[in-house]
C-alpha cells in the first residue's frame, strides 16, 4: 500500500532537520543583511574619498588661490597695484586675472587682461551674485565667470574685504581657467571606466573627464543633485549614462558649498566582489542548509525507506500465506532493521510451527473419526445380520415384515457411515454413491 506524499519517515525526517537547521539560515540571513549595509557604507565612504582624490590637484590650486588673495591685501598693493597684479598673473600659471573692487562694486585695480577688456561680470559686479553674497557676510564666494566670446572660461574666486570694525569694503578676485581644475581619473585605485567632474551649487558642470557620462539618459542634466543630496541626507545616487552604463555617482564638497567634485563610477555587477561577498553570507548557510535537507532525503532512502519497503513486501507475502519466504537481504542493513527483520522471520516460523501441528491434529483427528465411522458401520451391520437372523426364525408375517423394515433401516445407517469413512472429506457424502448402493441393496433384499 503506498503512503502518502508527505507522511512519510522520509519527509518527516527532512521537515525535522530543516527546523533544526533553520537558526543557522535565519543567522547567515541577518549577517547578510548586516554585511550588505557594511558594504554599503563602505562603499560610499571610498566614492567619497575616490571623488576627493580625482579633484586634488584642483582643489590644492583653489587653496592656493585664496591664500594668494589673502596675501594680497589692499595695503599691500596700495603702490603700483596693476603693475604688481599683472607680473603675479604672468608669473603663476593657472591664473587668469587678479583684480580689487570696492563696497560699490567698482574696479579699482586689476591685472592687464582685466583692465583692457573688462568683462561685465567685472564692470558690472555691484549686481553679479558673488558680490552680494560677499556683502551679506560669506568671506569667500566661488562662481562661474559668464561666458565671454573670446575668453577662456574661467572660475571666479572672490574673498570678502572688511574695515577694522568689520564693514564691507569690496573683494579681492582671482579668475582661474577651468581647464586648469580638470580632475585626475588616471588613479589605479579608481574604479575601471570613472570619469569625474567639477560642479557649482546647482549642479552644473564647471570642466568634466567626459561629458556623456554625465549626462543623464534622455538627455536628463545633473542640475539639483547638490541640493538632493542634502536633502536625502546623502550624496551617492545611481542613473544611467549617455553612453549606456548604469553608474553610481559620488559627490564630496570642495571649497565650501560652491565647488563640488563628482565621480561617475560604473555600478557594480551582479557578479562582483561587492555584492558576491554579503550575498555568500547567505547562500553558504542557505546551501548548507538545503544540502542537509537533500541528503536527509536520500540517505533516509537509502538506510531506513528501502528497508521497510523490503519489509513490508515480505510482509504481503506473509499475509498471503507463503512462509517459506525468509527476509534473507535485511542482513546488510542498519541493526535496527535486522532486528525487526529478525522478528518476522521468528514470527514467520511460529507460524509454519503452528501450522504443522495443526495439520498434524487434523490429519489425528479425520484418523479417528474414520476409525469411529468404520466401527459404526462395523457394530450396524452386526446388528443387521442379528435383525436378519430373528427375521428367518419368525413365523409371523406381519412380525416378519416389521423386523425386515428395521433391518433394512439399520442397514440404510451403516451404508451411510461407510460412504463418509469412504470419502476425501468427513463432513460430506457422496449421494450419488450413497443412493446408487442403497437401491442396489433394496433391490437385493427384495429379490432375496
Amino acid at each position: 500500500m503506498s503512503q502518502p506524499k508527505f507522511q512519510g519517515i522520509r519527509f518527516r525526517l527532512g521537515v525535522a532537520l530543516a527546523l533544526a537547521l533553520l537558526p543557522i539560515l535565519l543567522l547567515g540571513a541577518f549577517q547578510a543583511q548586516q554585511q550588505f549595509r557594511a558594504q554599503d557604507v563602505e562603499r560610499r565612504q571610498d566614492l567619497q574619498l575616490a571623488a576627493e582624490r580625482t579633484a586634488a590637484s584642483a582643489k590644492a590650486r583653489l587653496d592656493s588661490t585664496s591664500v594668494l588673495l589673502q596675501a594680497l591685501r589692499p595695503e599691500a598693493l596700495e603702490v603700483f597695484c596693476e603693475p604688481r597684479l599683472t607680473a603675479l598673473v604672468d608669473r603663476l600659471d593657472g591664473l587668469n586675472g587678479l583684480a580689487r573692487v570696492t563696497a560699490t562694486g567698482q574696479t579699482t585695480c586689476a591685472s592687464q587682461g582685466l583692465t583692457a577688456a573688462p568683462p561685465p561680470w567685472l564692470a558690472d559686479a555691484r549686481q553679479s551674485t558673488w558680490f552680494q553674497r560677499l556683502r551679506s557676510g560669506d568671506s569667500t564666494v566661488l562662481a562661474r565667470a559668464p561666458a565671454v566670446a573670446g575668453q577662456e572660461p574661467g572660475l571666479i574666486v572672490a574673498m570678502r574685504l572688511e574695515r577694522p570694525l568689520g564693514a564691507f569694503d569690496g573683494a579681492m578676485i582671482a579668475v582661474i581657467p577651468l581647464a586648469s581644475l580638470q580632475p585626475d581619473v588616471d588613479d589605479p585605485a579608481l574604479p575601471e571606466g570613472s570619469e569625474a567632474a567639477l560642479t557649482d551649487a546647482a549642479g552644473r558642470i564647471l570642466t568634466v573627464t567626459d561629458a556623456r557620462a554625465f549626462t543623464l539618459e534622455g538627455d536628463k542634466p545633473l542640475a539639483g543633485w547638490v541640493d538632493r543630496a542634502r536633502t536625502e541626507g546623502s550624496s551617492i545616487f545611481e542613473a544611467d549614462s549617455a553612453d549606456g552604463r548604469h553608474r553610481v555617482f559620488a559627490g564630496a564638497a570642495l571649497a565650501g558649498r560652491d565647488v563640488y567634485a563628482l565621480l561617475g563610477a560604473p555600478a557594480p555587477g551582479l557578479l562582483s566582489w561587492a555584492r558576491l561577498n554579503p550575498v555568500g553570507l547567505l547562500l553558504m548557510p542557505l546551501a548548507a542548509w538545503l544540502a542537509a535537507f537533500a541528503s536527509v532525503m536520500l540517505f533516509s532512502e537509502r538506510i531506513v525507506v528501502r528497508w521497510l519497503n523490503y519489509l513490508e513486501r515480505v510482509a504481503a507475502i506473509y499475509a498471503r500465506g507463503r512462509f517459506s519466504v525468509r527476509p534473507v537481504q535485511a542482513i546488510n542493513a542498519p541493526s535496527e532493521i535486522r532486528v525487526l527483520a529478525r522478528t518476522l522471520d521468528e514470527l514467520a516460523e511460529t507460524i509454519t510451527t503452528r501450522d504443522a501441528a495443526l495439520l498434524a491434529s487434523v490429519e489425528e483427528k479425520d484418523a479417528l473419526m474414520r476409525e469411529i465411522h468404520h466401527r459404526v458401520k462395523n457394530n450396524l451391520q452386526i446388528i443387521s445380520s442379528l435383525l436378519s437372523m430373528q427375521q428367518r426364525a419368525l413365523t409371523d408375517e406381519p412380525a416378519k415384515a416389521a423386523v425386515g423394515d428395521t433391518r433394512q433401516r439399520i442397514a440404510a445407517l451403516a451404508l451411510i457411515y461407510r460412504t463418509l469413512y469412504q470419502s476425501d472429506d468427513l463432513r460430506y457424502a457422496d449421494a450419488r454413491i450413497f443412493l446408487t448402493e442403497l437401491v442396489g441393496q433394496l433391490i437385493a433384499s427384495e429379490s432375496g
